[in-house]
């Protein structure tokens, strides 16, 4: 899938610098960098700013308006301060460094150059007296700044790191693991697929599998979103991480580690984590640009002050140093990862996670919601509401054939009729030679006799569809019920009615999408008078029925082909086509099977109201990209011609203090407006 591609890219490309990003990066964060290395630059910018107390004081400026007498010994105080506080700049130098190695030029690299020129040339007239202008304070002032905007940086992606350590939380350190009649505590680690375990009451489950035996309520929460614990009993699947709330189960394994629920939310995390928005690759690039642009303007304000403007030496020196200080790109830099590393927090936490950060832009230009019906929109679940029979066999015999049919096979339909045999205490009979023809229905024989149960395109196949039954189909069918026939060799001796109930909150989530401004589109693979019913139930603007799942994806072109940016919501089983054809593809009720290579956002509850907050995130976090991006670049374009002297003509400089001060202040407007994310609702009124 393209996502791995990328990320591969990424990695490979990088790799040169690996420790820069995972250090500096916004977006890489996650990988090296927590509240470890946020505590480090926080310790580090306290030890500078108690430094920065000192050096505030002899400047000339603030000694002679507060009366303070240095008796002389002020340079070499501020010699001495700002060399300590240099140290602690060696950081930036190193990650320059692997700028430098990559041939990526960036952030780093312009820093080093305006905290390194700074101090060199302050260190050069500290010995020689007719230089006299030093940058000690200017230049510790942007390194107490550098730190402080590397530390919100680090705290705000430590978020995205937070989320696969609470996803780790959710999982048992030990487990009962069952030799025989033994029970052994073992690390979770150790366990295989295959395994027996017993989890007993206000114990969590280790791993993904199958109720052997016992019966409890089950807590998925956290998983599934479900808030009212589930009851399992034998056969019955459970998730890794849920809590068995009274009594005790017998699991038996099937996945395990990483292939269990939670080790797959923990990849989707890692994965998203391997990405960027476009926005931040333009960010990239520019914080590349800047640095030429700086350094080219640096070297242009010190040949036209100096030569031909006729300035003394120092006064050019001054403007260009300035100027390196002020084109520092740290807002630029920070603009994009924090923005990100919130969204992917804000995102965890309501269940929903972005695959590729690259789709946020995506999301916002979405005009069109497609959703698959049965189990997004509707609860799957379907029941049976009528047997009908032809000629002289009976209701009994129709459902016991279906049902019968039916036992191998995994269509909600199938299962739906199996259920209701059994509720009816009724014996099912053995069947051989099993054939499914996927979209119509099955073949099978029953003591040597064949029989068919499907729709009414399987009975037309083989020949078994009169015009008297199928206007027995169509009339049940007018009235929204899935209807299946049963046919022997001679002909259809039977139907069975099905409906499937629409979920509550689908009449929410429609109204809310069109509130947004969106237009809602409906697949089924149910006939018209279905799909029409639902459509018309929830008011859905255009739908699809009888489509065959692999037909699924050339609906959503169909949409694209008229212009619009389209969002498909499907369970990722055999959605994969039509999602991976969609502009964005959201596999929903991802539960007890992640759906990790089918679509670009994953939600894990089955609850279509998901797909409003992953609407309403996406404008929220596409709007804060741009006013970001526009502050970080706005500032520099205004800021880097002023420290030049541009305005000179009209009595304007920037002196470098202010430069420092001003280049502070756009970082901490960048990083505040992304910390907003936080709080940020994703409901719509």
């Amino acid at each position: 899938m393209d996502t791995n591609q990328h990320t591969h890219h990424d990695h490979s490309a990088h790799e040169a610098h690996n420790e820069h990003h995972d250090e500096h990066s916004g977006h890489s964060m996650g990988h090296g960098m927590g509240h470890g290395s946020a505590q480090m630059y926080l310790q580090r910018f306290w030890i500078v700013t108690f430094l920065l107390i000192p050096l505030v004081l002899i400047n000339k400026t603030i000694s002679g308006f507060i009366g303070l007498n240095t008796f002389g010994f002020g340079t070499w105080i501020g010699f001495g301060i700002a060399t300590i506080i240099f140290g602690f700049s060696l950081v930036f130098f190193r990650h320059a460094w692997h700028e430098i190695k990559a041939r990526e030029y960036g952030m780093m690299t312009l820093v080093s150059l305006a905290v390194g020129s700074g101090y060199l040339f302050s260190v050069v007239s500290t010995f020689v007296a007719s230089l006299h202008v030093q940058f000690y304070l200017e230049i510790s002032t942007l390194v107490w700044v550098l730190l402080f905007g590397h530390y919100l940086e680090a705290k705000s992606s430590s978020a995205a790191g937070d989320a696969l350590s609470e996803m780790a939380k959710l999982l048992p350190k030990k487990a009962h693991k069952l030799f025989g009649k033994d029970e052994v505590e073992v690390d979770i680690e150790t366990l295989v697929e295959g395994d027996t375990v017993i989890v007993k009451s206000g114990e969590k489950i280790p791993a993904d599998g199958t109720v052997e035996s016992g019966t409890s309520h089950v807590d998925e929460a956290l998983i599934s979103g479900e808030s009212k614990p589930v009851e399992k009993g034998k056969g019955e699947e459970v998730i890794a991480g849920s809590i068995v709330t009274d009594g005790s189960l017998i699991i038996k394994l099937s996945r395990v580690g990483e292939n269990s629920t939670i080790g797959q939310i923990q990849k989707l995390i890692a994965t998203a984590q391997g990405t960027k928005p476009r926005a931040q690759r333009i960010a990239d690039k520019a914080s590349a640009v800047l640095t030429f642009v700086a350094g080219g303007t640096a070297l242009l304000t010190l040949l036209v002050w100096s030569v031909f403007l006729g300035q003394p030496f120092v006064f050019a020196v001054t403007l260009a140093i300035t100027v390196l200080v002020i084109a520092c790109p740290h807002a630029l830099g920070l603009a994009i990862p924090t923005v990100t590393t919130i969204t992917t927090s804000l995102a965890v936490k309501n269940g929903i996670f972005i695959k590729d950060l690259a789709k946020i832009e995506t999301i916002k230009k979405v005009n069109y919601v497609v959703f698959d019906k049965t189990g997004t929109l509707t609860k799957g679940i379907f029941g049976v509401t009528n047997i009908e029979t032809v000629g002289d066999t009976n209701k009994d015999e129709v459902l016991r054939i279906a049902a019968s049919l039916e036992q191998q096979s995994s269509h909600i339909i199938g299962q739906s009729i199996v259920k209701h045999a059994k509720e009816q205490k009724m014996e099912l009979a053995q069947i051989d030679n099993f054939k499914n023809f996927a979209g119509k229905g099955i073949l099978a024989t029953i003591s040597g006799k064949e029989y068919r149960v499907g729709n009414t395109t399987l009975m037309e196949e083989a020949g078994l569809l009169t015009d008297e039954v199928r206007k027995a189909h169509d009339a049940i069918s007018q009235k929204g019920i899935t209807t299946i026939l049963v046919s022997d060799t001679s002909g259809v001796i039977g139907m069975v009615g099905l409906a499937d109930e629409i979920k509550q909150e689908s009449y929410e989530v429609v109204n809310k999408l069109h509130t947004l401004g969106l237009k809602v589109a409906m697949l089924t693979g149910d006939n018209n008078a279905v799909a029409k019913n639902v459509a018309d139930t929830l008011g859905i603007d255009t739908y699809y029925a009888q489509t065959l799942p692999e037909d699924k994806y050339r609906n959503i072109k169909d949409l694209q082909d008229k212009g619009n940016v389209v969002l498909m919501v499907g369970d990722g089983v055999n959605d994969a086509p039509s999602l991976a054809q969609a502009d964005v593809g959201v596999a929903i009720g991802a539960g007890t099977d992640v759906a990790i290579d089918a679509g670009d956002v994953v939600l894990t509850k089955s609850n279509p109201q998901d797909v409003v907050r992953l609407m309403v995130l996406g404008r929220k976090v596409h709007r804060k990209i741009i006013q970001n991006l526009g502050w970080a670049l706005g500032y520099n374009v205004v800021a880097i011609p002023a420290a030049a002297g541009v305005f000179a003509f009209w009595g304007f400089f920037l002196a470098p203090e202010v430069g420092a001060l001003l280049m502070s202040l756009s970082t901490v407007i960048v990083v505040a407006n992304a910390m907003t994310l936080k709080k940020a609702s994703l409901e719509v009124a």
